[in-house]
This record gives C-alpha cells, structure tokens and sequence, in this order.
C-alpha cells in the first residue's frame, strides 16, 4: 500500500489596502494656463500591487 501524501495549502495573499480589484480613481486638471480640477474621476493601476489586487509576501 502506497504512503499517503498530504499537500499544504498555499497561503493566502492579502488583499492590497489602498485600492480595489487593482485599481485607483484620480481626480486630474483640465485647461490651458489656468488648470481646474475636473469633477469626473480616471482610473488608473495601483502602483502598490501594480494591478494585481493582493499584496505579495515578500520578507
């Protein structure tokens, strides 16, 4: 009879604080000389987990 192997679990990633499913929304200035904050928002990555949504566990 054949020994029997057990695998383990990976562990979970956790998931990145600052932003949801991988990405951010910014505010961002429109106009020639005198720039104004738009009221509309422009997604863009996540620069802390680069898109991915979970933070990697490196030590």
């Amino acid at each position: 009879m054949a020994a029997r192997k057990t695998t383990r679990r990976k562990a979970s990633a956790k998931p990145c604080p600052d932003c949801t499913a991988g990405q951010t929304s910014e505010t961002f200035k429109v106009g020639g000389r005198k720039k104004h904050e738009s009221p509309d928002r422009q997604e863009a990555l996540c620069l802390t987990c680069l898109g991915s949504g979970q933070i990697s566990e490196t030590p």
